[in-house]
């Protein structure tokens, strides 16, 4: 699905987004994360075993909510699936939202975190401002 340009600068911008994921027991888990957007694919950071993550390997059907920092009134609900949970370039990434979100060169990190990069392909948005 092709975001409208709107969108995509929601997803550039530096505004939060809550990430909805589906436990176990089909109960809905939601998680407040940096987010960003390259090649029509959304893309999340996190570490290895946290909730979502697990969550997310079990069942990729994702619910994202973006809001925007400047205009609350104005919100992108992106519904998608997780292609692709990777270690690769996960760090590189996590720096790169630190840059975004922090204006740091470095994410702080934690120790023995492992972070991976979560690649979330969108099948249906709605649109409220």
């Amino acid at each position: 699905m092709k975001l409208s340009e709107d969108t995509i600068n929601l997803l550039k911008g530096k505004n939060f987004a809550s990430l909805a994921t589906v436990n176990k027991d089909g109960s809905p888990q939601v998680s407040i994360v940096w987010i960003d957007y390259e090649d029509e694919i959304i893309l999340i950071n996190t570490a290895k075993g946290r909730v979502k993550t697990n969550n997310m390997q079990r069942d990729p059907r994702v619910s994202i909510s973006i809001t925007d920092s400047e205009n609350p009134y104005y919100q992108v609900t992106i519904k998608g699936r997780v292609i692709e949970i990777t270690e690769d370039g996960a760090v590189y990434h996590i720096n790169s939202l630190a840059k975004k979100y922090l204006n740091e060169d470095r994410f702080p990190v934690v120790d023995n975190e492992i972070r991976v990069k979560i690649k979330i392909k969108p099948e249906k948005t709605y649109v409220m401002k």
